[in-house]
């Protein structure tokens, strides 16, 4: 381990992310987009960006510029576009985080390529020298460094992030040769002829400054369908760099809840939760009964009341909620000042803020109740007792 002074702190890093924190090569401009609203998400992103909500207690925006940082990026622009002033809010005044923090605000959507034009404007890149662009929705253990040098290598006009998925049919399918040369972008393929490999876009790319000049100027244009495919027809340097390191896309309420899990684990990296990580992450203004079970995980909120005989397993509690005695939640997630009766039992399901769940509930696979929502004591159920 390694100490080093960023704006009179004193950092810890490894060896590795020391030397490329001070390699004159490294890369120090990225572009996180971070415009989308989420709507998978909902009810959680009706008030709040999808980035922005808390995974293991941070937005994923912050883990995201965290190890950024880590890699030696130094300036960031959030590509943003739905409720940006939240992003605004949060990071205004943030020395701490070692980079610097440009906003570049969409009127309209403009897709992803539209986006990262849009946000180019902002760079100070010269035109021959690296961005990274991460995608804001994506929790990944890839090696921000080795990518770099993929693209260094190459010569390359754009690399690509790739990890291996059973079912690629919900992502961009990326083949590619022996050498690592993109052969094909296909979006989302359903039929067996189109599914070649296993390989898929995982949201992370070093494009070449020049080459996002090329993209039109305040367009709609979508990355994945049009620049990447043009890249191709024309003959450019686009390789892919397959990292089988961890990798989870944050789409779902039952994703998120993983990814959550997985950071407080350990088994996501974050260098915001170093030497904090374990079966349970408890915040110190948290009251937790001592005959309660966390595990799997579970993060707990500030001001948080956990009931004796409680058990939660790989679950997000947010800030100010009330979890009686009794009480089971499995694999969930629940808003912020929330209330859970005695008894009630959560799987698999989504609680917003401010609502009041009564006592011997049932909440089962992908159950969402909305923000403000009362539910009577054993109302849902899925069991024939009322008991």
């Amino acid at each position: 381990m390694i100490f080093a002074l960023q704006n009179g702190i004193a950092l810890v890093k490894r060896d590795s992310d020391f030397a490329r924190l001070w390699n004159s090569e490294s890369v120090t401009e990225a572009i996180l987009l971070v415009g989308g609203q989420g709507t998978r998400l909902r009810p959680l992103t009706i008030s709040t960006p999808k980035p922005m909500l808390p995974v293991a207690g941070f937005p994923c925006t912050e883990h995201q510029i965290a190890r950024a940082a880590q890699a030696g990026v130094t300036r960031i622009v959030l590509g943003t576009s739905f409720r940006a002033e939240v992003f605004q809010e949060y990071f205004a005044g943030r020395d701490d985080l070692g980079v610097e923090i440009v906003y570049a605000v969409e009127d309209h959507p403009l897709g992803t390529g539209g986006a990262i034009r849009n946000a180019a404007r902002y760079l100070n890149s010269k035109p021959d020298e690296p961005v990274i662009v991460f995608n804001g929705d994506v929790l990944t253990g890839l090696d921000i460094g080795a990518l770099v040098q993929q693209w260094r290598d190459r010569t390359a006009d754009v690399a690509i992030y790739l990890t291996r998925v059973d079912d690629p049919r919900a992502y961009g399918l990326v083949p590619t040769d022996s050498l690592g040369n993109v052969l094909a972008f296909t979006e989302k393929p359903q039929t067996p002829a189109e599914i070649v490999t296993d390989q898929i876009n995982a949201g992370c790319y070093v494009f070449r400054r020049s080459v996002i000049d090329e993209i039109p100027d305040n367009q709609v244009v979508s990355v994945e369908r049009e620049t990447f495919p043009a890249l191709l027809t024309r003959g450019a340097t686009f390789i892919g760099v397959v990292d089988d390191g961890y990798w989870l896309d944050l789409g779902t309420p039952l994703a998120f809840a993983q990814g959550s899990a997985d950071l407080v684990l350990g088994v996501a990296p974050t260098p915001l939760l170093e030497g904090r990580t374990g079966k349970a992450f408890v915040h110190t203004n948290a009251e937790v009964s001592a005959k309660s079970e966390l595990s799997g995980g579970t993060f707990i909120g500030a001001n948080v009341k956990i009931g004796a005989g409680a058990t939660i397993e790989a679950s997000v509690i947010y800030e100010g909620a009330v979890i009686g005695d009794n009480v089971t939640i499995v694999r969930s997630i629940i808003g912020s000042n929330s209330s859970i009766g005695d008894g009630t039992s959560i799987t698999e399901s989504v609680v917003a803020e401010h609502v009041e769940i009564g006592q011997n509930n049932e909440l089962i696979s992908g159950a969402r109740v909305f923000p403000h929502a009362r539910i009577d004591n054993t109302a849902i159920r899925f069991s024939s007792d009322r008991s």
